[in-house]
């Protein structure tokens, strides 16, 4: 968020939580980016709080926390104290979840793997109404083919682009026979190292799709300890991945930090990845 915007979405967290009769009298800012994710305290409460554009999303993800609450998966909760609900306040949408204090150190490719597999697990026992991922596929399509929505994408690497999701998405789409509810994006900024052990959040990307979709984001030695894992498929899974990443880096509005060099940077995975699967 742009400064003005920030102050304003810290006030509402502050406030929202406030009047719920939690004390909080300062504000620390954990992540900034098109949503700002901020500790509250002395109630030590994690306030996620995103424009009123996103307040499907924001409803969505609570909902999913609190079915897989219910079913033991490994993630953040929401916040006890308070009713599991989306409350807005200005132009903001604005969601209260348990603060974990973050254990320093690298979790190691296997707990990450065991992680993954009890959130599939428990994915597996609840019913809900999720897209599937070439829905989202679909949508970083349509950034790239609109040149006014990224007027800056190289000619040559929106055709990069295009031909990645469009090809790839339908290739590994072909035989939904084994698709389940996935994360999303269970990438390593998504998965807290915490004194409970790994946990995941950020559940709005839920959606449907092949195991292999969530593991092409986890760092590649995960994949060698998720029994049953098809490699090729986490290949060209992780080549759409960055596909969709780069393709959110050329929007005209994106706010990411550091976002030239993931511009950059996503289009060279982009091609690394499609090199591995032979098709660089």
């Amino acid at each position: 968020m742009e400064p003005s915007e920030l102050c304003r979405a810290l006030e509402a967290g502050r406030a929202t939580a406030s009047e719920l009769g939690l004390r909080a009298d300062d504000v620390v800012v954990i992540n900034n980016s098109d949503r700002v994710a901020m500790r509250l305290l002395p109630c030590d409460v994690l306030a996620r709080v995103a424009p009123l554009r996103h307040l499907a999303d924001s409803e969505f993800e609570v909902e999913v926390a609190r079915r897989l609450a219910d079913v033991g998966a490994p993630l953040a909760e929401l916040e006890p104290r308070v009713a599991p609900r989306v409350y807005v306040r200005d132009t903001f949408a604005i969601s209260l979840w348990t603060y974990y204090e973050p254990v320093e150190a690298e979790i190691a490719p296997a707990d990450y793997a065991d992680a993954l597999m009890r959130h599939h697990a428990a994915l597996r026992q609840i019913d809900l109404d999720a897209p599937h991922f070439t829905d989202r596929v679909a949508g970083a399509l349509r950034e790239v083919n609109d040149r006014e929505q990224s007027p800056e994408l190289p000619e040559a690497d929106r055709e990069l682009l295009h031909s990645t999701l469009s090809q790839l998405s339908a290739a590994i789409s072909v035989n939904r026979a084994g698709d389940q509810l996935l994360h999303g994006e269970p990438h390593p900024g998504n998965l807290l190292n915490t004194k409970r052990g790994p946990l995941f959040v950020d559940l709005a990307t839920c959606c449907r799709g092949p195991v292999e979709f969530d593991l092409a984001h986890a760092p590649e030695e995960v994949e060698n300890h998720y029994a049953g894992a098809d490699q090729a498929l986490i290949h060209r899974c992780r080549a759409v991945d960055w596909a969709m990443f780069a393709a959110w880096r050329w929007r005209r509005e994106d706010q990411m930090p550091d976002r030239d060099y993931w511009r950059a940077e996503g289009l060279n995975r982009v091609r690394a990845s499609l090199s591995r699967c032979g098709l660089g």
